[in-house]
């Protein structure tokens, strides 16, 4: 699954602009999680016979034949579900999953062959732990084969998650309903009865009931379609490959669908709403091709004979892996070539080549419990950017990686983080888990490992990996146990490790002593966190210390946390990558010469942060003003991140950090500049929620004259690669928020002229945000846009309208906004997360946006699920920029109310850690900030 508030390098269209014109400071939340009491009593008051929220392993599933159909007129469906199943000991409870379904009737079947006996099974219900236990009247005897049938019915849900309801509008105003299915990580169960746990893994033969003006897809490719009554069709569809209960899905809809076929005969297809299907092509050469590159990568044929991608108009996440059908929100799939931003362009070849990594990562080889997530997630994540660098190399996403990095650093420098692989038990919890530690962490230190064990080793063990535990299940030490029984090609293998021979290579990554990557790669999934590598150079000595880097802590309370760090630097004397394993406190290393300067972490490929001692911050300063492209676009980027968390926690004035930005004036790269923005903004939106006016203004006019040079060089057109447009539409979208007049006129002509053309005037779709939020400054202009985008068929189109909408300055519109976005009439309600979250960076808005959430936060809750990224984005997006000990008491106030049904939430830790954060923050920086702007100011008069 991808979630759409991590879906792009830079986000969408929508979420770009949040990020840095109304940005966060912690970036994407995790999740939440609650607790439960167990009581193993049945719902009708008998006992229940099992206690625990995993199921008992003595019953394996081996095969599921499933009948599904639907109503969707009355939204709701029936079915039957008949799972052959193995006894591993005897039992007369049969425990399996089923949630909010009404069992009619629960039969077991003995023995194969022309006469199977059938009795019935008794059946208890235990809702907490949203499981049935299926009573037999005689113990079940091991070894022997049997089947367990059960009917029955369900109301279609009215959330985005199990077999739920999907509505869109024609181009006539006519509203249509489709059903789809979203079943990761536990929803499986609210369409089925079944072991939804990822470890019992199955084959299923899937029916499925439909009128005839709709139509079905499913897993697998259609067999055949049986008549059953007059008006009713069956459609059978072919056995699925061995997997897990999360990845069925199956779609009722009067979809339309475009098709090509992959080199090695594979049918790829796109499903979209039939006034949208020629927004599909897009997507379908990017899946052909990424598909084939998978194939090859991976050694390993995709197993199905198809791949179906369909865009589902109601979709809570980015997409859904579903082994054969995978899902996406229509912004994540749909292209228009017309109006779809570059951003846009990237995004979705990122979804597509994330979702089909995981029929790899994720579906042929599946985490045993979601504890490792990571597995599937991280390692889909980081083939976005191994694959897409392939096969869209004009993409250049090699560029945004490391983004991702800064992204879980934010989350995994507070105390309220967790490692990698960490113990869940309950929905919440497993929902908790999709957050940025399992995706952007997992790729961050995957991806230090391939630049550390060199890229055609790591290829070999993840190779290893696949084709060893192909259908199966695994945990965290069976990946690292696949890459230590590779040896890069000038090594050889003597007692589970590498070793070098005689001869070793110039770019030699190891010591002699060998390498366990079990040791290292758990000192960073065990552990929750990341190394603060102190670096102090005396004459040729190059010392070194490593501790935890914590988030309101100058030295991190002593954790006894130590990492192997795979070092690299480059200096003064030498441009090529040297690298040095770090696994103790402190070490020493030692330079051919002398050099003036030393950077360390090159190109950002390893997930630690670094703190230069004694004059070491002002060489670095004094190379940037110099000559900054003396070091990659990376790591300048990297130097202003760095620079900016030291000066959090005290180890760096914030007018070192500051100066070092001041080189801004001559950067042109996307990355270094957006790094700026995502340091610098977030000062500014701590000061528009609390009385600053005047220094919040200065400083805004300083970030306009650090980048007006850049800003007066954008053209107002489409040319260029996609990180130039994409810098391009963020530059004059801030210049014109902030009120850069060149900026303001030119948008305000371009939005007139689109006005009076009705909105048949094509802008360049680079401008279209700054023309947009400039417009939806007047009445008159919002009430057109707002009249747009109920037309519009446009992913891209849609999202910069509503982007616009949530920076008026006006609260009766943003009032109005909250309230349809949420009833999901005329803006969708999967819309709502994001624009409640625009709303709360909004400064006249976000008092709004906070009573919004309080008012309204059971039925959010309803919708969204406790503990699913959506909460954890409103929640950090609505209180993560307060920094006044009146708004922290009353965020704790509020969620410590809630008791179980919130206070628990992880993402509840982190907006009160980062709000006391904020306060800190302030109380030790305001006064100086001050001041360097008016020193800043004198000395550029």
């Amino acid at each position: 699954m991808i979630s759409l508030f991590r879906k792009w390098p830079l986000g969408t269209v929508s979420l770009l602009s949040s990020s840095l014109l109304i940005l966060l400071i912690g970036s994407t939340p995790s999740q939440c999680q609650s607790s439960e009491a167990t009581s193993p009593k049945a719902s009708n008051g008998t006992p229940f016979p099992w206690n625990e929220m995993r199921l008992p392993e003595h019953i394996i599933p081996v095969h599921y034949d499933l009948m599904i159909h639907a109503n969707l007129t009355t939204l709701t469906f029936e079915g039957t579900t008949a799972i052959d199943i193995t006894a591993i000991q005897p039992t007369t409870a049969i425990i399996l999953h089923s949630n909010r379904l009404q069992i009619s009737k629960a039969t077991l079947r003995k023995g194969a062959g022309a006469r199977p006996s059938e009795e019935p099974l008794r059946v208890l219900e235990h809702l907490p732990h949203e499981q049935v236990a299926l009573l037999a009247p005689e113990p079940l005897v091991a070894g022997l084969p049997y089947t367990v049938v059960v009917d029955y019915a369900g109301n279609l849900s009215e959330s985005f998650h199990g077999f739920y309801k999907s509505t869109y509008r024609t181009k006539e105003g006519e509203m249509r309903v489709l059903a789809s299915t979203q079943f990761e990580p536990t929803a499986a169960r609210m369409a089925f009865p079944c072991f939804d746990e990822p470890a019992f893994k199955a084959s299923f033969s899937i029916k499925i009931r439909r009128e005839p003006r709709h139509l079905a897809i499913s897993n697998m490719p259609l067999v055949k379609s049986v008549t059953v009554a007059e008006g009713l069709i069956e459609d059978h569809f072919d056995v699925t490959v061995k997997m897990s209960t999360y990845l069925v899905a199956f779609i009722i809809s009067d979809f339309k669908s475009v098709s090509k076929m992959t080199k090695s005969g594979v049918k790829v297809s796109v499903y979209a709403v039939p006034d949208k299907i020629n927004q599909a092509d897009y997507a379908l050469d990017a899946a052909v091709t990424l598909l084939e590159f998978y194939e090859d990568y991976f050694s390993i044929p995709y197993p199905l004979p198809k791949q179906d991608l369909a865009a589902v108009p109601d979709f809570q996440s980015g997409a859904m892996e579903n082994w054969g059908l995978t899902t996406y929100r229509e912004s994540a799939l749909l292209f228009d070539a017309e109006k779809s931003s570059a951003s846009s362009k990237l995004g979705i070849t990122m979804t597509v080549s994330h979702e089909l990594a995981h029929q790899w990562f994720g579906n042929l080889v599946t985490m045993e419990w979601w504890n490792d997530l990571w597995l599937n997630e991280g390692f889909a994540k980081f083939m976005e950017f191994v694959s897409v660098r392939v096969t869209h190399p004009e993409l250049r996403v090699e560029d945004y990686f490391f983004g991702k990095c800064f992204d879980a650093m934010e989350v995994d420098a507070l105390n309220s983080s967790h490692p990698v692989s960490t113990p869940v038990e309950n929905p919440a919890q497993i929902r908790e888990m999709f957050d940025e530690v399992s995706y952007e962490k997992g790729a961050c230190i995957l991806n230090m490992l391939r630049d550390y064990l060199g890229a055609d080793t790591f290829k070999s063990g993840i190779v290893h990996y696949l084709q060893k535990y192909s259908y199966k299940n695994t945990k965290n030490e069976d990946l690292w146990n696949s890459m230590a029984n590779i040896c890069p090609s000038d090594t050889q293998r003597m007692d589970g490790f590498c070793s070098r021979g005689q001869h070793p290579s110039s770019s030699s990554h190891w010591k002699q002593e060998g390498l366990d990557v079990k040791a290292m790669m758990n000192t960073w999934t065990l552990q929750q966190g990341f190394p603060l590598i102190t670096v102090t150079v005396r004459g040729r000595n190059v010392h070194m210390k490593q501790e935890r880097y914590l988030k309101g802590h100058a030295t991190a309370p002593e954790s006894g946390y130590l990492w192997h760090v795979p070092l690299t630097f480059v200096t003064s004397k030498s441009d090529s990558a040297q690298r040095f394993l770090l696994k103790t406190k402190t070490d020493v290393l030692i330079l051919p010469e002398e050099v003036e300067w030393i950077k360390f972490n090159v190109g950002m490929n390893g997930y630690y942060i670094v703190h230069y001692e004694d004059d070491g911050w002002d060489s670095l300063t004094g190379l940037l003003k110099g000559t900054h492209t003396a070091i990659s676009s990376n790591d300048r980027a990297s130097l202003i991140n760095n620079a900016f968390q030291l000066v959090s926690i005290g180890k760096l004035p914030i007018e070192k950090a500051f100066d070092l930005t001041l080189y801004l004036k001559h950067e042109t790269e996307i990355m270094p500049v957006f790094q700026g923005l995502n340091e610098l903004i977030p000062m500014y939106k701590l000061m528009e929620k609390r009385d600053m006016n005047e220094v919040e203004t200065q400083f805004k006019a300083f970030l306009i004259r650090l980048l007006r040079d850049l800003i007066d060089k954008q053209t107002w057109t489409d040319e260029g690669s996609v990180s130039e447009r994409m810098l391009r539409s963020q530059l004059l979208l801030l210049a014109c928020v902030r009120k850069y007049q060149p900026c303001v006129q030119k948008a305000e002509g371009y939005f007139r002229q689109w006005k009076e053309s009705d909105g048949n005037l094509r802008l360049p779709n680079d401008v279209t945000l700054a023309v947009f939020a400039v417009g939806a400054q007047t009445t008159e202009g919002w009430d057109f846009l707002y009249n747009k985008y109920q037309s519009s068929l446009s992913s891209t189109e849609k999202e910069q309208i509503e982007f616009a909408l949530c920076v008026s300055q006006d609260k009766e519109k943003l009032q109005w906004l909250l309230n349809h976005s949420f009833q999901g009439d005329v803006i969708k309600t999967q819309e709502f997360p994001g624009i409640l979250r625009a709303i709360g960076r909004n400064p006249v808005g976000y008092p709004l946006a906070w009573q919004f959430l309080r008012e309204n936060w059971n039925k959010l809750v309803q919708k969204f699920e406790l503990g699913s990224a959506s909460i954890a984005y409103m929640v950090m997006g609505t209180t993560n920029q307060f920094s006044t000990r009146a708004r922290l008491e009353e965020v704790k106030g509020f969620f410590s109310s809630l008791k179980e049904n919130g206070s628990q939430l992880r993402c509840v830790q982190q907006t009160i850690e980062t709000i006391e954060e904020n306060i800190r923050w302030m109380d030790k920086n305001f006064d100086k900030i001050r001041m360097w702007l008016q020193k800043e100011k004198l000395e550029l008069l």
